[in-house]
């Protein structure tokens, strides 16, 4: 089934006129305390499902080009809801505050464009988008329609970060305090408590098989290249195609880099070069790699090791002064009763409902979540192209580099457009 984006808008009529603004913010955005947010879910065969209930919201609608997703998704609550096929429909519901988007990373940039449009705030997973532009675009558009915006990694303010054995906040304070000196190597592995889903890679030459009466392929490709169906590229297993994602380092690269950027300071910039060292890349499947590294302006420095590379005996944060390794321990004399007298880091909006609710931004939101997508998406370009590559942060152009410029901003299949 095919749907026209055209003809759809314009059978909406005046309700998407109405809908511009959601309820969230009408009456000058005042909204009484006791009053519940909803939210409706784009895609729920597998992260949209495990986000159905998040406190401060009510479930009131679901979308999925799969018919098996839409039922189970509809079996996780206790209530009627409404159900979509196509997600502007979702989008353009008036009973929809908040749009969660948790559908392959192809399909984030073009869906988050769409409902900040719409008046919808956006809680949307990672990566949060595709290519570097894609991500660019976001910013843009959210900023200009006023949207709230949260990208659903969480470890530069709660939780304990992965096996590192501390949450992110006392990391900073430390790093901020300056204890360790300038700059800064943070190593990112497997001995650092990292595990990489290192192994989430395409399978090449797919053979074409027929696709299952329950899936909207034509929609589920939507931006991407048309490509003969087969069940390794869809759902579970899309993450294995540069089309989609970019294998393990696409899917868990935001949770670990970001918190990194955060601690570093550079929620405002982005790496001046990317280095790999991994096999040259198939072209539609993603594969392995040993490491990539990247460097700052200012010569600090984040290195992942993949799989079971790296050195069990490397620091997690490496300086001039001292070190950090795994469960928190610092080679810096006397470095607690140190730090006691510096400040704590500023504080952070971290429940997204407050920040529907009272219009600050949160504390990972669309332009800290661009910079570290930024990061990720630099390393896959490097991938792809096998080599090291230079950037602007400013212009936010790889540097001389006509091949690597053209994955920045990627063609769109179709009537899809930014």
């Amino acid at each position: 089934m095919k749907t026209n984006r055209r003809n759809f808008l314009k059978s909406l009529g005046g309700l998407a006129l109405f809908t511009i603004v959601p309820r969230p913010v009408l009456g000058k955005g005042f909204m009484a305390p006791s009053d519940q947010l909803t939210k409706g879910i784009i895609g729920v065969g597998g992260m949209g499902r495990g986000h159905v209930n998040y406190g401060g919201t009510r479930l009131v609608a679901i979308c999925d080009v799969d018919r098996n997703h839409l039922e189970a998704g509809k079996n996780l609550v206790n209530e009627a809801i409404a159900t979509y096929h196509d997600f502007r429909e979702l989008i353009h519901d008036p009973n929809v505050d908040i749009v969660h988007i948790a559908t392959p990373p192809h399909w984030h940039a073009l869906m988050t464009i769409e409902a900040a449009k719409a008046g919808k705030d956006i809680w949307c997973e990672k990566p949060m988008t595709r290519t570097i532009g894609e991500g660019k675009r976001v910013v843009e558009t959210v900023q200009q329609f006023g949207r709230m915006f949260r990208l659903n990694t969480w470890f530069r303010f709660t939780d304990q970060f992965y096996g590192l054995g501390t949450p992110v906040k006392p990391l900073k304070k430390l790093v901020q305090s300056g204890l360790l000196g300038w700059p800064l190597k943070v190593t990112i592995s497997k001995y650092t408590g990292f595990d990489w889903k290192f192994y989430w890679v395409g399978k090449e030459d797919l053979e074409p098989m027929p696709i299952p009466a329950e899936l909207d392929y034509d929609l589920w490709l939507g931006p991407a290249p048309e490509k003969p169906y087969n069940p390794h590229r869809v759902h579970q297993t899309f993450r294995g195609y540069w089309d989609y994602d970019a294998g393990g380092l696409g899917d868990m690269g935001q949770h670990y880099i970001d918190p990194v950027q955060y601690i570093l300071g550079k929620d405002d910039t982005s790496p001046v070069k990317v280095e790999v060292d991994a096999p040259q890349q198939h072209p539609d499947a993603v594969g392995t790699w040993r490491s990539i590294t990247y460097t700052y302006a200012d010569g600090c420095q984040i290195v992942l090791w993949g799989g079971d590379y790296g050195n069990p005996n490397t620091p997690y944060i490496a300086g001039p002064k001292g070190n950090v390794y795994k469960n928190f321990v610092c080679d810096v004399p006397d470095w607690e009763k140190k730090l006691a007298d510096y400040p704590d880091p500023a504080p952070q909006v971290t429940d997204f409902m407050e920040s529907v609710r009272t219009r600050k931004p949160f504390a990972l939101n669309e332009t800290k979540g661009f910079r570290s997508a930024t990061i990720v998406n630099m390393g896959a370009c490097a991938l792809r192209l096998n080599r090291t590559l230079e950037f602007d942060p400013e212009k936010l152009l790889f540097v001389n580099d006509e091949a690597a410029n053209r994955l920045i901003n990627q063609p769109m299949r179709g009537e899809w457009k930014l």
